[in-house]
């Protein structure tokens, strides 16, 4: 399947324990495009960047074979760009400076080439914006997922509940899932936002893993311990975007194959969290990746003997 993937391409500057940066390559659909070429998914990006967005960027989406004719470059414009600084358990972090720049206006154009995607996926922006895409689509994608937050809550609810009427996978936190439902148990909370129409609800509990929710069906699985845990940024992108592009990849949508791109997407974002920015994930090989599942199916297989 092919996969539409809509979100900011942007600056970030990022300020760890472990160190800092200037402005560096960021953005959802940054991270999701790289992941999807790791997977060897064709996919594409729509997003918006400014006249100061080096092209050796872009050079590296086309050389990775992702499509980025719906990236639209306003030369008088600058790229949105955010800056934060993690707190000691990079669980919590301070946004320094959001700036907006030519996101305020985006106007998203599907190129002729990304109608047919089969699979949309909606990174966290405006829901007025991601309601925009579905409108645009000459046909509804067989899969719609949906990232969104808790800002998005506090100020366009009437809008997010219309967009997540029309979800088929909604993607969020325990933190932004308990906001959503009004439910502080994540099982109900759940049940709650399957009300509101997505199929499928994931659940991201950082380095507690994440959980997947289908019907009645509960799916569950940990982050991958590591040594070092360098910057979050991008993490919970790199997930969705390994979620997506497995399912892409394997041209199914059920839950099963979900339990799978669950797993994948979590291997992924445990990359990106070794380095600053994209840094790590654009080293990482379709080799690397396999590897790291093995150790994902070493962690959470075993025998036991019930009598």
């Amino acid at each position: 399947m092919k996969l539409l993937v809509v979100g900011s391409v942007a600056f970030d500057a990022i300020e760890t324990p472990f160190g800092k940066t200037d402005k560096i390559l960021g953005g959802a659909a940054t991270y999701i495009g790289i992941t999807s070429s790791i997977l060897g998914v064709k996919s594409g990006i729509v997003s918006v960047v400014g006249g100061d967005f080096p092209q050796e960027h872009l050079d590296m989406f086309t050389d990775r074979g992702v499509n980025i004719e719906g990236i639209e470059i306003v030369k008088e414009g600058k790229t949105f760009f955010w800056s934060g600084k993690y707190h000691n358990d990079l669980n919590t972090r301070d946004t320094l400076a959001t700036e907006v720049n030519v996101l305020e206006n985006f106007d998203p154009k599907i190129p002729d080439s990304m109608q047919d995607a089969e699979i949309l996926l909606l990174g966290n922006l405006h829901p007025g914006v991601q309601l925009s895409v579905l409108e645009k689509m000459n046909n509804r994608p067989k899969l719609v997922i949906l990232d969104t937050m808790n800002f998005w809550m506090d100020s366009a609810w009437d809008i997010l509940m219309d967009m997540i009427a029309k979800t088929d996978v909604i993607t969020i936190n325990d933190e932004e899932a308990r906001q959503l439902s009004g439910e502080y148990s994540l099982v109900k909370a759940a049940k709650k936002i399957h009300t509101m129409g997505p199929d499928y609800v994931i659940i991201k509990k950082g380095e507690h893993g994440a959980l997947l929710f289908h019907d009645s069906k509960v799916f569950a699985i940990p982050a991958l311990p590591l040594e070092e845990v360098f910057d979050p940024t991008g993490a919970g992108d790199t997930f969705a975007g390994g979620f997506a592009a497995y399912l892409a990849k394997k041209g199914k949508v059920d839950f099963e194959t979900m339990k799978s791109a669950l797993i994948v997407g979590s291997a992924m974002a445990s990359f990106t969290v070794e380095k600053f920015g994209t840094e790590r994930l654009e080293e990482v090989k379709e080799s690397d990746m396999f590897d790291r599942l093995r150790q994902f199916k070493e962690l959470t297989t075993f025998d036991i003997e019930l009598q």
